[in-house]
């Protein structure tokens, strides 16, 4: 295997994997803290279905917010560079993130404490709504010819890293703190942590210069004046394709997390430690699945990847489900693993497949806004719907929820085949 490629722009694929990674660690113990302890301290006091459900929707308001920040971020990404557009989108994100460590909670200050909590959370989906996008070109735009799905298989890494450290957090504070002392402080704990890890994002996205693409396109030709305005009246299509695209990989994702986790220590009644350490097990297949997606796709295409891993979607929806419920720790975990395995497919070529859809001078804005609008389908909604389908039909109707995001993923690739092969 030929490495060279890697050490020539080690620093470039840093970049792009350590901001990532940081960026989701803080998305991520949100969604964790919103799955274990948010619903009991920011909201009053009713049933525990609906505190969980009042949780999950702050989870959501980031998601609304993501193609808000998709579409700032992806302006001045496309007009100044994409360096300093990700410098900023890193330090909103982390902001944000750190004070909600300092949030008061409903006992204290009544519905000042959830006002407080959803606009933080904006915030984190803000800063999230220019990270990806920006990230991905990063990698891209500085891949050697042949090598684009490999590179930009380095930003969708992060998504694993991210969520490995946030959850294993959680697990060691879980087996060290009671009860009653995590859900007084110790959730604050992962929040405060991720200053250090924004610093380190930092320090390393300031040492990278500009992408070649866009250092040549700034030369070449007047850049766009208003990339979102460019963006629709030339490429609404292939804006709808790639949102429509993304929905199998958030859904994925946050069936097989948050809403397992919610959903598995509430109702299925097991134990939290135990499920969030299979839950880290799980995750590692979905790493193996982006680099595997990432090789696949530069000996055939992207194109082809992402097919085969919609219909691998429709497939592990009739099987979620049943494994999340039987009881087994073994099924559980096959289950848990094998849809992450899947979403590796669906998510690790979408770097180099989702910026090659726009040219260089609406890249940023076009990659960000169709990511994250795809987010809202197959994120937002995913644990909302996904709570309300297993309360009237048992966890196994989940699953079709999860069924269906592979088909409208399907679809969006669909509608961009013929430009898809033109391109290969």
């Amino acid at each position: 295997m030929d490495l060279a490629p890697y050490r020539a722009h080690r620093r470039i694929l840093t970049a792009s994997l350590v901001g990532t990674a940081v960026e989701f660690y803080d998305f991520y113990i949100y969604g964790t803290a919103a799955a274990l302890v948010f619903g009991p301290l920011f909201f009053p006091e009713s049933s525990a279905s609906a505190q969980l459900m009042y949780s999950f929707m702050t989870f959501g308001l980031a998601f609304f917010a993501r193609p808000v920040g998709a579409i700032v971020f992806g302006h001045y990404g496309d007009r100044i560079g994409r360096k300093s557009t990700l410098v900023a989108s890193l330090m909103m994100m982390g902001a944000s993130t750190l004070l909600i460590a300092f949030l008061p909670t409903y006992a204290m200050v009544g519905w000042v404490a959830p006002l407080l909590l959803c606009i933080l959370r904006f915030g984190q989906g803000f800063g999230l709504g220019g990270e990806w996008g920006g990230a991905a070109l990063l990698a891209v735009e500085n891949a050697p010819l042949g090598w684009k799905s490999r590179f930009g298989m380095f930003p969708q890494l992060g998504a694993p890293v991210g969520f490995i450290a946030a959850n294993g957090l959680f697990l060691l504070l879980g087996l060290g703190l009671s009860e009653s002392d995590f859900a007084a402080w110790g959730w604050r704990i992962p929040f405060l942590l991720s200053a250090v890890l924004v610093g380190l994002g930092l320090w390393v996205r300031l040492k990278i210069g500009e992408t070649p693409d866009f250092a040549a396109a700034r030369e070449k030709e007047a850049l766009a004046p208003v990339p979102l305005g460019e963006l629709f009246r030339h490429h609404l299509v292939a804006t709808l394709a790639g949102t429509f695209a993304v929905v199998a990989c958030f859904a994925i994702f946050y069936l097989a997390t948050s809403f397992a986790l919610a959903h598995g220590t509430t109702t299925l009644g097991y134990p939290k430690e135990q499920f969030l350490l299979i839950q880290l097990g799980a995750i590692l297949f979905m790493a193996i699945g982006i680099i595997f997606a990432g090789y696949w796709s530069d000996a055939s295409s992207a194109q082809r990847v992402l097919s085969w891993g919609c219909g691998a979607t429709v497939l592990v929806g009739f099987l979620f489900g049943p494994a999340l419920a039987s009881g087994s720790w073994l099924v559980i975990f096959l289950g848990l693993a094998t849809a992450l395995f899947v979403m590796g497919l669906v998510y690790g070529p979408l770097g180099s497949w989702l910026t090659g859809l726009f040219p260089v001078r609406v890249r940023y804005t076009g990659a960000s806004v169709a990511f994250n609008a795809g987010g809202i389908l197959g994120g937002a909604m995913a644990p909302i719907v996904a709570q309300a389908l297993a309360e009237r039909g048992g966890t196994e109707m989940v699953g079709f929820y999860l069924a269906l995001a592979g088909i409208v993923s399907w679809l969006g690739l669909l509608m961009v085949q013929k430009d898809a092969a033109r391109r290969a």
